[in-house]
């Protein structure tokens, strides 16, 4: 499979299990509780099956960036959490960054 692919599968799991952690409200909930584990076990898994085909540093910044920038529109549009202009500049310099060591470095795999 495209690793990718399971990279971007391993971010939407992650995003779910932290989504799951606001909503167990300190594992008082066994259903989101249940999501957490679910959410970041699945996403664990995926990123070990990337890593055998794309060098750790991208795998893991790609993972953590984007994970942070969805995390962040989650909490804005589901949350109702407030972002301002320098937060806004700081999630689009990490999207930048994403792009440069995925699409314009030799880093990861072309």
């Amino acid at each position: 499979m495209n690793p990718y692919a399971l990279l971007g599968a391993a971010i939407v799991s992650e995003l779910l299990g932290t989504t799951s952690l606001k909503l167990s409200e300190g594992f008082s909930r066994p259903v989101p509780s249940l999501g957490v584990v679910v959410g970041y076990g699945l996403a664990f898994y995926l990123v070990s099956l990337t890593l055998e085909d794309l060098p750790i540093g991208v795998v893991y910044g790609t993972w953590a960036a984007l994970g942070i920038v969805g995390v962040a529109a989650i909490g804005i549009v589901v949350f109702d959490e407030p972002i301002d202009i320098p937060g806004a500049v700081g999630i689009l310099l990490i999207i930048i960054g994403v792009y440069c060591v995925n699409v314009l470095s030799e880093m990861s795999a072309h």
